[in-house]
């Protein structure tokens, strides 16, 4: 119910808006056209009649001698008026005075007129729309016609024709009003309803889904994580619906991440839990010994019990730096400082490192590389550090007079690196769990031998940031390999 009524309340709003600005629109529509009307009919009075003071000069004759004839120019322009009763004429001296006229009720309040419109009009010979004083209305312009009086080559005066008299105009205007407001309130009205009509479909048309977007966005926020807004094609208020269903589908998805990631983070605290308290439970124990039968406990006792303490020290130092490495490559706080380097020279070196530990368990540890040294480009303390986890993992899972190879394969863009051992083998059903922190896969080693159960995690995640992959292939009791590629310094 609250959904229909917001909608309905959304949709007059917008009809509302939209009625006000068509109002507004007809008004001014309205108050236009009756401004040019208006002065359309002067324009046009003015071109009809743009010779009528020509017309007055050559039939009156106003000027006899030099001096103004007042009788016969009264005569003369009274006949003209009888003739025209719409216009008032005046005779102005060269500077604008006025002399003599001819005006409804003598009610003239001006004694000279703006010449300036008057010589633009003769200029133009009557074919510019120009507007003049009206010696009735001070500050009131409009239509004239106009001429000049000429003797010896010098202008002595103006007869200026004021085309449309006060009385006239006043009719005039009271029938254009009247014509005007029937005419344009008509068709105001019409155009009104009309476009009143084609909007509002117009905007039922755009916002008919709107009602449906709404309920659909409430159930969301109600908690129905799976409800989606059905839109079969983009476009309009379509867009705001695709939008929308993207936006769930996003949140849906963090909020699973959320999830998942919390259910690591609780395994994680479990099994770190665990983890620590195994080393701290056995350094607790031995040093309790060592100080309650401190004097009972023979020099070889004690020296034993002092090795365990500091062994469960060494791995719960390595479990927490393990942890701290973890923690920051997932994090994405270690960037990787690239440069090239021989990769020859890094399995090399690696593998004198873990040369005497192999010997010890009887395990041979060579590395076969290529004549020609590959020049590869990543940061290379990460990359030994990829190595070191993959020979000590090799290392604690090959048996006794088993084989380990460290060997190099050149493409045209990448060097592959493998890692392959002798040993177990992994069973398949471990395969897709080998690289989760604390996955020890079937369980054939436990922590206590010196295994965080976190090196092979590292591996992964420093590779990622390289933007390589590690690959595993194993066959039961026929050996692992683990493998990965660098691009080639040449191809960075």
């Amino acid at each position: 119910m609250s959904n229909k009524y917001s909608y309905s309340g959304f949709f007059w709003k917008i009809v509302i808006t939209l009625t006000g600005l068509l109002v507004v629109v007809g008004f001014a529509y309205v108050f236009i056209t009756v401004n040019l009307a208006e002065m359309y009919v002067q324009e046009r009075n003015q071109r009809l009649n743009a010779d009528i003071a020509e017309h007055i000069i050559s039939e009156v004759k106003p000027y006899v001698g030099g001096k103004l004839d007042t009788t016969a120019t009264d005569e003369i322009m009274h006949h003209m008026m009888a003739i025209n009763p719409s216009i008032e004429v005046y005779i102005l001296d060269a500077a604008g005075k006025i002399l003599n006229y001819v005006a409804p009720y003598k009610k003239v309040k001006l004694e000279e007129v703006d010449l300036a419109p008057v010589r633009e009009f003769i200029a133009s010979k009557g074919q510019q729309y120009v507007v003049g004083d009206d010696p009735r209305n001070p500050g009131k312009k409009k239509v004239f016609s106009a001429g000049s009086i000429v003797e010896e080559g010098q202008t002595i005066a103006y007869i200026y024709v004021i085309l449309a008299s006060e009385e006239y105009e006043s009719a005039s205007e009271s029938v254009l009003n009247s014509y005007i407001f029937k005419l344009g309130g008509r068709a105001m009205l019409i155009a009104l309803l009309s476009a009143l009509a084609l909007g509002i479909l117009a905007i039922w048309l755009i916002t008919r889904n709107l009602n449906r977007i709404i309920a659909t966005v409430k159930r969301f926020q109600n908690g129905e994580m799976s409800t989606r807004i059905p839109v079969k094609e983009g476009g309009g208020i379509n867009d705001l619906a695709l939008a929308f269903n993207e936006m769930a589908d996003t949140i849906v998805g963090n909020i699973e991440n959320l999830k998942s990631m919390e259910n690591l983070r609780r395994e994680l605290v479990g099994n770190v839990s665990h983890d620590l308290r195994t080393p701290l439970a056995v350094i607790q124990g031995y040093i309790e010994t060592l100080m309650m039968k401190h004097h009972q406990l023979s020099e070889v006792e004690r020296e034993k019990y002092l090795k365990i303490t500091l062994e469960s020290t060494q791995k719960l130092k390595k479990l927490v730096e393990e942890l701290f490495e973890l923690s920051k490559l997932e994090a994405r706080q270690v960037k990787p400082k690239k440069e090239p380097f021989f990769i020859q020279e890094l399995i090399s070196d690696m593998c004198q490192k873990f040369e005497l530990l192999a010997r010890q368990k009887n395990i041979t540890l060579k590395s076969a590389t290529t004549p020609n040294k590959s020049l590869v480009y990543a940061d290379v303390s990460l990359i030994e550090r990829v190595l070191q986890n993959l020979v000590d993992n090799a290392l604690k899972f090959t048996p006794e007079n088993g084989q380990i190879i460290v060997e190099i394969d050149n493409t045209d863009q990448y060097v592959e690196i493998k890692v392959s051992d002798n040993g177990p083998g992994i069973p398949k059903d471990q395969i897709p769990f080998i690289f989760d922190r604390y996955h020890i896969g079937d369980k054939r080693i436990s922590l206590d031998n010196n295994n965080t159960g976190l090196g092979l995690a590292i591996v992964k995640k420093i590779l990622e940031i390289h933007n390589a992959t590690i690959e595993l292939s194993s066959k039961l009791n026929q050996g692992t390999t683990f493998s990965f590629q660098l691009p080639q310094y040449e191809n960075a």
